[in-house]
């Protein structure tokens, strides 16, 4: 099968050659028999059959029937070729594509006759992802013989994967050993938004349901309620760029058509919770027993809820560009944070200290902005100011001092979802597979371990 394939592809010898086999192979096997040590079985790189190979190559051990001379050269070159590149992408890039992995879990719609017509989107981080330039790169390497550096420069090398290797030996069960291989995955996936010169950085759990803000001296870290298992809080990179105070919801289309649309032309439930309808064209807000089932559903009309106390999205909410409607912001519901699985929101992260994190991410902000924030949040005022300024409007139920504050620079998010990963004192923790991600990632990622 090796021999037709390189006689109808016309593919050119990398590993073998009229002397023999090249030294590359070597290096290959050499870092290929110590693929215990990641968790990964010899026999998914082919190592017996290679080293069978090479063996017969060297000492001439041909015969007439599978193992011809020309049979063991083609086989040899396929199967050290496989290897390399199973090797040397999965070290790279990763074993498992997380894009693939995760935006094919969750079926959002499906047709009258249940035939898939979408998944919902569940990852959405921009990753350094291999083409045909590098595997035409990594074959050159082969042929001239300089692959044994960059095997090297390939290998994992941060704190976290490192830290997870060196678990596996005392991984005292299955259960164990499949959680720390699983997370080595994902700490193999190189992200194209680094940190860089950021001098602050919010991640955010998801198994772990809180939130860690690190900045050079200090970090602020905070309980959080993520997305129920019908509408799970996606992964996601990107900036928190401004924040709004006394922020109105915009109720997303799939809300309205699953609950809000059921109390259509009920006054009473949309006083209650204070949604208004507007017309999306004319932006003119429409009387509520004027907007039917039927009309909500058409998509033609907004249903939002005004800022303030009682706001779903709390008395602040965190923005950054993203694919999905999700942000951080605070809650309506803070008796959600004393649970110990907080999966209940509808794809947001809602936080258990949002004030915090909005001084968190102001660089030196005066006290009087910072008073403008508690007060529009119903927050006690620090300031002199602050408290002259209660006093002097005891009769206003609703103070909005403030609206929309920039975050200049812009700090880097990462949403993730580790089931291993250190607590806020940098113990590295075991926490629940939540969304049962776990379990999928293996059933891809088992094949290189048997």
């Amino acid at each position: 099968m090796a021999q037709s394939y390189y006689r109808k592809k016309h593919r050119k010898l990398v590993w073998v050659s009229r002397y023999g086999v090249n030294e590359c192979a070597d290096s290959l096997l050499q870092l290929l028999h110590m693929v215990n040590e990641i968790g990964m079985s010899e026999r998914a790189f082919m190592v017996g059959d290679i080293e069978r190979d090479i063996h017969r190559m060297r000492m001439l051990d041909y015969d007439e029937k599978d193992n011809q001379a020309s049979c063991v050269a083609a086989r040899l070159e396929y199967n050290l070729t496989k290897a390399c590149f199973r090797y040397c992408l999965g070290q790279r890039y990763g074993f498992v594509n997380p894009h693939r992995l995760y935006n094919n879990l969750d079926i959002e719609k499906q047709d009258s006759v249940n035939q898939i017509v979408r998944y919902r989107g569940l990852f959405d981080v921009k990753m350094d992802l291999p083409s045909q330039h590098v595997a035409d790169s990594i074959l050159q390497l082969v042929s001239t013989d300089r692959l044994g550096e960059f095997l090297r420069e390939i290998q994992p090398a941060d704190f976290y994967y490192l830290k997870l290797k060196s678990l596996l030996p005392d991984a005292n069960n299955t259960e164990q050993r499949k959680r720390i291989l699983v997370n080595m995955e994902r700490a193999r996936w190189r992200r194209q938004q680094p940190i860089g010169d950021a001098k602050k950085y919010i991640v955010v759990n998801i198994p772990a349901y809180h939130l860690y803000a690190y900045c050079p001296d200090s970090m602020l870290d905070m309980r959080v309620v993520c997305g129920s298992m019908k509408t799970k809080t996606p992964q996601l990179s990107s900036y928190v760029e401004w924040m709004e105070v006394n922020p109105q919801w915009v109720i997303p289309f799939s809300i309205i058509e699953n609950d809000v649309s059921l109390h259509a032309g009920d006054t009473a439930y949309f006083s209650r919770n204070h949604y208004k309808i507007y017309e999306k064209n004319t932006n003119r807000q429409i009387p509520i027993h004027y907007v039917s089932r039927q009309m909500l559903l058409t998509g033609k009309y907004r249903v939002a809820q005004e800022g303030g106390s009682g706001n779903s999205l709390g008395r602040i909410i965190f923005r950054f560009k993203n694919n999905y409607s999700v942000f951080l912001h605070d809650t309506s519901n803070p008796g959600a944070f004393n649970r110990e699985s907080r999966a209940i929101s509808h794809g947001c992260v809602r936080l258990s200290k949002p004030f915090e994190l909005a001084c968190f991410l102001l660089d030196n902000p005066n006290e009087w902005l910072l008073d403008c924030i508690r007060i529009s949040m119903g927050i006690s005022p620090a300031t002199e100011r602050g408290m002259e300024y209660i006093s002097q409007h005891q009769d206003t139920e609703h103070h909005k001092l403030i609206n929309y504050v920039p975050v200049k620079p812009r700090v880097p998010l990462f949403i993730i979802y580790n089931t291993l990963w250190p607590d806020a004192d940098g113990v590295l923790q075991p926490w629940p597979d939540v969304y049962g991600f776990d379990q999928a990632m293996w059933e891809e990622l088992r094949v290189y371990t048997l």
